[in-house]
């Protein structure tokens, strides 16, 4: 089970729980971890919508497992006030030992230089080569390729076309959407991928604080539900296709897409659908259809049949994988 990004983290098996928002919560990083793969905290779930000081958080998890965790740190630069804090919260885990990165949706450079000050790694999401040369440039040491099945901020590419795509850079490669199963998972691996980033499948588990609502609908969910939605960032979103989804559409408006692709604007537009999508996907989320039926996932619904224990979730990837390398 060794692979270039187990060796770079320091774990036994090349799962990532990936950072969700709002699903990351403490308890569901550290049953990932303490199983072998890694955790990712997310720190506006975290302060935001779990209620908990980030370094408290961070400490409360450690004294779950000793294993490592991760930090997702969001570096578009929508507002000086967010970029400011998410400096602070950067500081907060470097203090706290976190030593691995996964940052997205801007230049990751100033995050590089102070992670890297403190003998950690990072790595970025990307979703084509372009993006990759520009990460790789600002000194990432390892990509999370995104592909067109994933969950949240999806791609436009399969896993096998990224992988073809970028795997002379001569960095770890960690394909991120479309893996439910273990068999996935395995093949994934097979192909070359250094490491799986997994979403879906552990907001589908016994930790994970999303409402059963939200569980409930990604059992019963096919690949062909997915939609892609522009109103919760201003760039495509992937959602579960629900009667509130249909009710509201998943366009933009004339006059928002014409701000998102205005120079100037696109940064506040963006800032605006981000703000109301926070407060809507956290009572969503939390509070099942009673609210709304407003649920992120990815195309890997088709192969989830059941809410299970984190641990078991990696232990089943994990022996798979063994038993194809066999």
């Amino acid at each position: 089970m060794q692979t270039a990004f187990t060796r770079h983290v320091g774990i036994e098996v090349p799962l990532i729980c990936g950072a969700m928002y709002p699903c990351s919560n403490p308890e569901l990083i550290a049953a990932v971890s303490a199983a072998g793969g890694i955790g990712i905290v997310q720190p506006i779930s975290m302060t935001f919508v779990y209620k908990r000081d980030l370094r408290e958080g961070l400490r409360w998890i450690r004294a779950q497992t000793e294993k490592p965790i991760g930090f997702n740190a969001i570096v578009e630069k929508s507002s000086s006030v967010y970029e400011n804090r998410m400096r602070g919260w950067i500081d907060v885990a470097l203090e706290e030992g976190v030593r691995f990165f996964i940052t997205a949706l801007g230049d990751p450079r100033w995050v590089v230089d102070k992670v890297h000050a403190a003998g950690g790694i990072v790595y970025h999401d990307v979703t084509e080569r372009k993006w990759a040369d520009k990460a790789l440039a600002a000194g990432v040491d390892g990509l999370i390729c995104v592909n067109r099945d994933a969950g949240g901020h999806a791609g436009t590419k399969s896993a096998r076309e990224l992988y073809a795509e970028l795997g002379d850079l001569g960095v770890p490669l960690i394909c991120a959407g479309g893996i439910g199963t273990p068999a996935q998972f395995a093949e994934a691996l097979a192909l070359g991928f250094a490491g799986v980033q997994l979403g879906t499948r552990f907001i589908a588990s016994r930790e994970c604080a999303a409402h059963d609502d939200y569980k409930q609908a990604i059992l019963r969910a096919e690949p062909e539900d997915i939609v892609l939605t522009e109103r919760i960032s201003g760039v495509p979103v992937a959602v579960i296709k629900t009667p509130y989804i249909e009710k509201v559409g998943t366009k933009a408006s004339p006059l928002m897409k014409r701000a998102l692709k205005h120079p100037r604007l696109k940064h506040y537009a963006r800032m605006y659908y981000s703000v109301k999508s926070i407060f809507e996907l956290r009572k969503a989320s939390l509070s099942g259809v009673s609210y709304k039926d407003f649920f992120q996932a990815g195309k890997s619904v088709g192969g989830i049949e059941a809410v299970e224990g984190a641990g078991e979730i990696v232990a089943r990837f994990a022996a798979a994988a063994r038993q194809r390398a066999a």
